[in-house]
This record gives C-alpha cells, structure tokens and sequence, in this order.
C-alpha cells in the first residue's frame, strides 16, 4: 500500500473545489468588507478634519479613548451637521466642550447606594 496514489471519485474532487471555491469568495468578501470599513473611516475623519479645530479634534480623540461610544455619537452629529450644511465654520474646542456637556446631561446616570443593615 505504501508508495499507492490517492484516488479520488469525481464527487469527492467537486466537493473539494466547491470548498475551496466558498473559503476563496469568503476570504473575499470579508476583505471587501474591511476595504469599505476604510473608506467609510477616511470620510469621516476627512469631514472632521474639515469641520474641527486642531484643539477640538485633539480633544474628540482623547475623548475616543476613555468613552468611545460618546465620542462616535458626537462625530456622528457633528457629520450629520455638516453633511445638512449647518456647520459654516471649524467648530472650537470650547464649542465641542458645550456640545460634549450636552450630551453628558442627556446620558448621565444617578446612582444610588441603599445601605440596608441587617
């Protein structure tokens, strides 16, 4: 038996190719996918550029790293702000840090602690 070649049935030969075939357009559509992600990301952060300060997009990344979910909120209107025309000029630190204050009030949580002795 040793030395013998495989022999594979004309089924077995197509349900390799088939397989192969789906992993090869997977790999391709996920790839795809990641490239749109990209192009997606860079006009974001073109349209930021375009519609922040240096100081108040310093500060959006800062915030991006402690609470990114406020920070993707915040981009996400400023965006749609800007895509409606409503943004004229660069918005300043000190106008981010009002937009950021509003949001703060809106989301904000009160927690309570109930000490209850036994």
């Amino acid at each position: 038996m040793a030395g013998e070649a495989a022999v594979y049935s004309d089924e077995e030969v197509e349900a390799l190719l088939e397989r192969r075939y789906r992993e090869m357009l997977a790999r391709r559509q996920e790839a795809e996918r990641k490239r749109r992600e990209l192009e997606e990301e860079a006009r974001r952060q073109e349209i930021l550029r375009l519609i922040l300060t240096p100081e108040a997009r310093e500060r959006l990344s800062n915030i991006k790293l402690v609470r990114p979910e406020i920070a993707r909120a915040v981009e996400d209107r400023l965006i749609a702000l800007a895509v409606q025309g409503r943004i004229t000029q660069p918005i300043t630190d000190e106008e981010l840090k009002s937009i950021l204050a509003e949001i703060y009030e809106r989301t904000r949580r009160d927690f309570r602690i109930n000490i209850r002795e036994k």
